[in-house]
């Protein structure tokens, strides 16, 4: 039986350097942004375990009986030690069981799929989940490639190994945060994994680690190693809200490295050897840099932007974001897939408020939305609710 309220948070992520690149077998550095997902934990009636997701408008609630027979039905479809992700059978039955539309990708939909995939599964590896009710509420905007479905992953499976007693519950009467052990955290990062791959198909692996560990990681042809010390950076975090399509955008790189090999491949080295020079720069820098520690971050991010808009990447609107910021004595790139989508601008410790404030006036002017906030944040941490903002606490508590 659980018996205290707690919240678990985890953080979203940018790419920093080696987008497209890092799908032919380049180096990536991916880093946790200060924009979290966080997730109350309360118990819940006497047999039943209830979700509610206010951002995607779901509240659902089910008798454990009737999970724990769902569970039993699906056990023997198509599980085994080398394939962690459920087989058709098994998400057909999930399907059903949830009344979700065969083929529904929205996403309500996705997570209520992962929550279900991942409460049965964990409950029959490690036992009951107990009586729970659980709410999830995000900083990070859906579908804009920051990470916002892996939060919710490491966030429910922190939550869940936690309430059936996989993992401890570190933190102490009196604490305001906690967090857990390598082996845990590890444990956590293989279950938010599966919740990815139920959501994804077949993800990277990098979103749900970058959650997990937080500070920043190197990912190259499927090995992911943190850097050894990260300094924490301000940025400015701007949303063009153009729509794009990650696999359109990756099918047209491919195309021109195809059709001028002797061209594109160089560029992909260049981007190659930013991304090691950067991580680098990151590992010798304090923990809280001063202003000269930031022009040769400010030239990799101003030498990858060019680079990714010769791989056909670019988006007028993105333009439009360097120039505004350049304006302001800022440099800026995209993150992620481009296209559209979301780009990064640093902001040295010596700019001024009143410099930020009119970059995001402008910026805002031009339909795009931002958010100030910081890279190489903490991975997935648990808190005493009382030790939350009074907006979390307010968006967890409307539901």
């Amino acid at each position: 039986m659980w018996v205290r309220e707690l919240a678990v948070s985890a953080p979203g992520k940018v790419i920093l350097h080696g987008e497209h690149a890092v799908v032919l077998g380049k180096v990536a550095l991916a880093v946790a942004l200060d924009l979290r997902t966080f997730l109350r934990l309360r118990p819940g009636a006497e047999g039943r375990l209830s979700v509610s997701l206010p951002g995607v408008g779901v509240r659902r609630s089910w008798d454990t009986p009737g999970l724990r027979a769902l569970r039993g039905r699906i056990a023997g479809k198509g599980r085994g030690e080398e394939e962690p992700l459920p087989r058709r059978q098994q998400l057909d039955a999930l399907r059903e069981f949830a009344g979700i539309a065969a083929g529904a990708s929205a996403p309500e939909s996705l997570a209520t799929l992962a929550f279900l995939y991942m409460c049965l599964d964990i409950s029959a590896k490690y036992g009951d989940v107990p009586s729970l009710d659980i709410v999830v509420w995000s900083e990070l905007p859906t579908g804009a490639g920051l990470g916002s479905s892996a939060a919710y992953a490491v966030c429910l499976a922190a939550a869940l190994l936690m309430g059936c007693g996989a993992i401890s519950c570190p933190l102490q009467e009196g604490e305001s945060t906690a967090r857990w052990t390598e082996e845990e955290l590890t444990l956590i990062n293989s279950w938010a994994f599966r919740g990815e791959r139920v959501i994804h198909g077949n993800p990277s692996g990098v979103d749900n680690a970058v959650g997990t560990w937080g500070g920043a990681l190197r990912y190259q042809a499927g090995k992911i190693t943190p850097l050894k010390r990260v300094p924490t950076l301000r940025i400015l975090l701007t949303n063009t809200k153009v729509p794009r399509s990650t696999k359109v955008l990756v099918a047209g790189v491919k195309e021109k490295i195809l059709k001028f090999p002797a061209i594109m491949k160089p560029v992909l080295d260049s981007i190659d050897a930013i991304s090691q020079e950067c991580q680098s720069v990151l590992e010798a820098m304090p923990a809280n840099p001063s202003p000269e520690h930031y022009p040769v971050l400010e030239e990799f991010f101003d030498i990858n932007q060019h680079h990714l808009n010769v791989l056909g990447v670019g988006h007028p609107s993105l333009d439009r974001l360097c120039q505004v910021t350049a304006s302001h004595s800022l440099h800026s790139k995209l993150t992620g897939a481009g296209g559209g989508g979301c780009g990064i601008t640093l902001l040295p410790p010596d700019t001024s408020p009143l410099a930020v404030e009119a970059a995001k006036q402008d910026l805002c002017a031009c339909g795009f939305e931002c958010w100030e906030t910081k890279i190489g944040a903490p991975g997935v941490t648990l808190h005493s609710c009382s030790s939350l903002s009074d907006q979390v606490l307010h968006a967890l508590t409307q539901s």
